[in-house]
């Protein structure tokens, strides 16, 4: 099972990030999938996540600001991230729960600057 996480990357205040998470060893379509994400010195915390009828739910911080998708014919799960803060500076992972498993991502980096 792969998880590839990309698009992460310095932005300054109120901008945006797309993030993309590619699949690979998985029934992508059957899996649970969800972002979490690591700020320094913190505990990993859950952003969101996405059923695989594609239900979103949001931790409340970024309601109305975060966006998650999914398409399963590419295997992909993407997190749209507008008017960005610098409180969302993080590692961000992408997870999969699939049959009883989860699997983790490697991380990608975002950087909001004030």
């Amino acid at each position: 099972v792969q998880l590839q996480a990309s698009g992460g990357g310095l932005v300054q205040a109120g901008g945006s990030l797309r993030l993309s998470c590619v699949a690979s060893g998985i029934v992508f379509e059957s899996s649970f999938m969800a972002w979490y994400r690591q700020a320094p010195g913190k505990q990993r915390e859950w952003v969101a996540d996405i059923t695989s009828g594609s239900i979103p739910e949001y931790r409340d911080s970024v309601k109305g600001r975060f966006t998650i998708s999914r398409d399963n014919a590419k295997s992909t799960m993407s997190l749209q991230m507008n008017s960005l803060k610098p409180e969302d500076t993080a590692v961000y992972y992408c997870k999969a729960r699939y049959s009883g498993f989860e699997h983790w991502g490697q991380g990608t980096q975002v950087t909001v600057s004030s």
